[in-house]
């Protein structure tokens, strides 16, 4: 589904201070499986992941999404794609603090134009369906981290993404919220999606959910086990 081809990445190139993040790598992702990006700090995971969403350009390499380079796209091209296409869950969620979470997650439908009455509708359903419809109404600087993170799934799916991009996605969570998050990997990936996300969770990357593992370190592949 996805495919990289020599991607390089770098960032403040030509000043001083320049850094290669990512450095020749190629790879290519399946549609429908569960895919973790692992590795230590500074490994190139993240910079990758946001390759992977179109939220960024390599410096040098091609991005193809179902066989169509998107490398190059204008930004206009590349919004339409990510509000299609990717549905994201950050580390820190980035939910939007004195709204409700039922109007986090309807936030990103609304440049699709649904009617309000259909789009509300679906963003209760979404969160009735992930055990939060009885908090729809509270602010999310109320919620707990778990039912934050809840959340923040719910609206990573409100435009029905085929992919959904996890970045750390129980770096902040206990055992028990992390073993709740892979029981909704699992129902997200027998919906038909396709997941990408890092970690260096070992409840994570060693879980049966996933289909494969792939390993960097300084910018580079190292390992990419099925």
């Amino acid at each position: 589904m996805i495919e990289l081809d020599d991607i390089h990445k770098a960032f403040n190139q030509g000043q001083p201070n320049e850094y290669w993040a990512l450095s020749g790598i190629d790879l290519t992702l399946a549609a429908h499986e569960a895919t973790v990006f692992s590795g230590p700090s500074g490994s190139g995971k993240t910079t990758l992941l946001t390759l992977l969403g179109c939220l960024a350009r390599p410096t040098r390499g091609r991005v193809r999404l179902r066989d169509e380079d998107v490398s190059g796209l204008p930004e206009r091209f590349l919004t339409e794609i990510r509000r299609r296409t990717f549905g994201f869950v950050f580390q820190q969620f980035n939910l939007v603090r004195g709204l409700s979470a039922l109007d986090n997650v309807m936030l990103p439908a609304y440049p699709l134009g649904l009617p309000y009455g259909q789009l509300r509708e679906k963003a209760e359903n979404q969160l009735a369906s992930l055990d939060l419809g009885h908090r729809r109404e509270a602010r999310v600087e109320w919620l707990s981290g778990g039912e934050q993170q809840r959340v923040a799934i719910a609206r990573a799916l409100i435009n029905d993404p085929e992919v959904i991009i996890a970045d750390e996605p129980t770096a902040n969570l206990d055992t028990a919220l992390s073993r709740q998050f892979l029981d909704i990997l699992t129902r997200l990936i027998d919906e038909g999606r396709t997941v990408l996300l890092t970690s260096h969770d070992p409840l994570v990357v060693e879980s049966s959910v996933v289909d494969r593992v792939v390993r960097l370190r300084d910018g580079r592949l190292v390992d990419s086990a099925a």
